[in-house]
């Protein structure tokens, strides 16, 4: 055990900071990018048109059907080429796309398909009166959803968004599969090159565990913030 606090102190300790700051940035980004995608989603299938409904089903089908390493090989090496291509064919040179940005783009339309699903959920669960009643007061549109229909989904979607919250958090690892630095990546070279495999990999893991306790001090704050004007069952 002594080796490997040494390991850390000669250098690892720093790699492993840097690779726990990209696996949050990750987390967060693609967090954000599929509560924007899953919204976009969701209204599609309550309000869209037949076409957009169909498609919408289409997609939120396929992102949960095919594992999600596979969907992050696909849209990682698939769209880069794909996107190579249409430039290639409009006359312009191929182009790179920077790993972080490609990662947190995989992501949110991977976590998008799950995020849908807990909203449009939120929304049906909406008691129906209330939403008639602030239509008969003159709501309508943005001010609808800001001042009655969001409100009221918080409490039903709550749950939900934090399972996706703690999904993305284990999800960002699997980024390793295409080279990128994050904390998995960074274990397996620390263990690569020590050959510590059981150390390095069991001291990533217990950082993924402080992650996850770290976030449910915050998931417990907000919900209690959340519910503290909802009436108590019992």
């Amino acid at each position: 055990m002594e080796a490997f606090w040494q390991q850390i102190v000669a250098g690892w300790g720093v790699a492993f900071l840097q690779g726990l700051m990209v696996t949050v940035e990750l987390s967060i980004g693609g967090y954000i990018a599929g509560l924007l995608i899953g919204g976009l989603v969701a209204w599609a299938k309550l309000r869209g048109p037949r076409w957009a409904v169909a498609l919408a089903n289409g997609y939120s089908t396929i992102c949960r059907a095919v594992p999600e390493v596979l969907m992050i090989l696909i849209l990682y090496y698939a769209g880069q080429q794909a996107l190579n291509e249409l430039l290639a064919g409009l006359g312009f040179g191929a182009v790179g796309i920077d790993g972080f940005y490609a990662a947190l783009v995989v992501l949110g339309i991977v976590q998008g398909a799950y995020a849908s699903e807990i909203l449009r959920g939120a929304v049906l669960a909406l008691p129906k009166g209330q939403i008639e009643a602030a239509k008969a007061y003159g709501m309508h549109g943005f001010g609808l959803f800001r001042r009655v229909i969001l409100p009221l989904m918080i409490p039903f979607a709550f749950a939900g968004l934090t399972n996706l919250w703690m999904s993305i958090l284990k999800d960002s690892a699997l980024i390793f599969v295409v080279g990128y630095k994050e904390l998995i990546s960074t274990a397996m070279a620390a263990a690569g090159s020590t050959r510590m495999y059981f150390s390095f990999l069991l001291f990533c893991g217990m950082i993924f565990y402080a992650l996850t306790q770290f976030s449910n001090i915050f998931i417990k704050m907000i919900d209690h913030h959340i519910r503290r004007w909802m009436p108590r069952l019992g």
